[in-house]
């Protein structure tokens, strides 16, 4: 397809979600395609990011539904929990996973090298460990994102914290981590490691968690993360941290004069596009002030044959974009069908315990947008709960224009959310109103038929 001077018609940096989507998808429109990773196929949400963690979520909500079936009526007098033996299953099964993104590579036609590709110039790319040079008539960066810790000059004793990368590599629990941060994986791990039982402590430098929900979402989920048993420290941050002798070796200094004690720390304050030493310089690829690669509609950089797709370019960043956003870039430049991916109305999930399901607006951008809003929301304990002795409570909220009566945001947290916001997002997305929604029949007992049953205005 390409100018014989080429080796390639596409070389692919980075084996994610979004680099292997694109690669597969052009190689099977009859392209010649190259993909480069230089840790394993898979990226973030697979090797180290949304698959093992989701699994830790669920090991740990084991354990709160074995205390709740003693209520349902059944014996759970031995109740351990196997670390050691859970982390043995959930790399093999990170491994396996591994091992499919690299198969549908091979099998769609892909070549893959298993090694870091870096720019030579635009159209020249170096692999690190063979020293080889390959040329590409386009080139898709799809490098994602990194966490981010600060430097040891701003955060004596750094050195000693884990990010959400170093969870997965845990060989035993902890017996005190001390979390720094407030968002979603922050969030997330906070209810994973006080569900195994460890003594949780968040230390986040606002008033309130999850910066940039809806602000009924992140008080209940910050009311939700004290009634776990997670101890959270907000107005502050860390200070500095020395490794002493002892159980809990980890003496952490707080701003606001208070220390801990901990034997894992984990910094969870941000994540970066993954593009340090990759040459986008040598390319005259162009980077924004957050350090992401700065992309058109059509996921094109300011130079005409590289484009980036993901986390690295910062527009949403989450696993089903980027993988939407690389089968627009392959279906446009290989397969005769130009589409863009359209970063409006995405819904999306956090997995505190109770979960997080969002779509839409929250209530503050809808009321500067739209003006006129009507507020709908409702927050009740589930019938599960009636049985078990649980006070959690869920939290249901819907936005909705006064103009024309369109659903133009939902909110919830609830057992489950992320699988009802699913489907709830078809309906945001098509523009359905509240009118629809009140015509829908509930399904009964369900906590998902309060989102149809909602009719009084707060």
């Amino acid at each position: 397809m390409a100018d014989h001077a080429y080796d390639y018609d596409l070389f692919v940096i980075g084996g994610g979600s979004g680099g292997v989507r694109a690669a597969r998808i052009a190689a099977g429109h009859g392209a010649k395609v190259a993909l480069a990773e230089e840790y394993r196929m898979g990226g973030t949400c697979v090797i180290r990011g949304c698959v093992p963690k989701k699994f830790m979520v669920y090991a740990s909500d084991y354990g709160r539904k074995i205390e709740e079936a003693q209520k349902y009526g059944w014996d759970v007098s031995v109740g351990a929990f196997d670390f050691k033996s859970f982390m043995a299953n959930l790399h093999a099964e990170v491994d396996r996973l591994s091992g499919i993104y690299m198969s549908g590579q091979v099998n769609a036609g892909v070549d893959v090298f298993e090694e870091r590709a870096e720019f030579v110039d635009a159209h020249t790319l170096k692999l690190v460990k063979s020293g080889k040079t390959v040329t590409a008539d386009k080139i898709l960066i799809a490098v994602g994102g990194t966490p981010w810790r600060p430097d040891p000059e701003e955060l004596p004793g750094v050195e000693h914290t884990i990010t959400s990368d170093g969870v997965f590599q845990l060989t035993e629990l902890p017996k005190h981590i001390v979390i720094a941060g407030g968002g979603y994986i922050a969030c997330e791990f906070a209810h994973v490691f006080a569900g195994l039982g460890v003594e949780t402590c968040l230390v986040y430098r606002g008033e309130t968690v999850l910066n940039g929900f809806d602000m009924d979402v992140r008080t209940v989920v910050h009311e939700g993360l004290k009634e776990a048993g997670v101890r959270v420290i907000t107005n502050t941050v860390f200070e500095s941290i020395e490794k002493r002798e002892g159980e809990t070796p980890l003496h952490l200094k707080l701003t606001n004069g208070m220390t801990l004690d901990a034997d894992v720390i984990m910094m969870a304050v941000g994540r970066r596009p993954n593009i340090n030493g990759l040459g986008l310089e040598h390319a005259g690829v162009q980077v924004g002030e957050r350090e992401e690669i700065t992309v058109d509609e059509q996921s094109r950089t300011n130079v005409e044959h590289i484009w980036a797709v993901g986390d690295a370019t910062r527009r949403v960043e989450l696993t089903p974009v980027a993988l939407r956003e690389g089968h627009a870039f392959a279906d446009s430049e290989f397969g005769g069908h130009p589409r863009t991916f359209e970063h409006d109305m995405i819904a999306t999930a956090v997995f505190t315990q109770p979960e997080v399901g969002t779509v839409g607006l929250v209530e503050r951008e809808a009321r500067k947008k739209f003006g006129a809003v009507d507020i709908y929301k409702t927050r009740f304990r589930p019938m599960k709960n009636m049985l078990n002795g649980k006070s959690e409570r869920v939290f249901m909220k819907l936005i909705v224009r006064q103009s024309d009566d369109v659903v133009v945001g939902a909110h919830i947290v609830s057992p489950d959310a992320g699988e009802m916001i699913q489907m709830l997002g078809i309906a945001v997305k098509a523009g359905v109103t509240k009118a629809q929604f009140d015509e829908t029949c509930a399904v009964h007992p369900t906590i998902a038929e309060e989102i149809v049953t909602m009719r009084t205005k707060s």
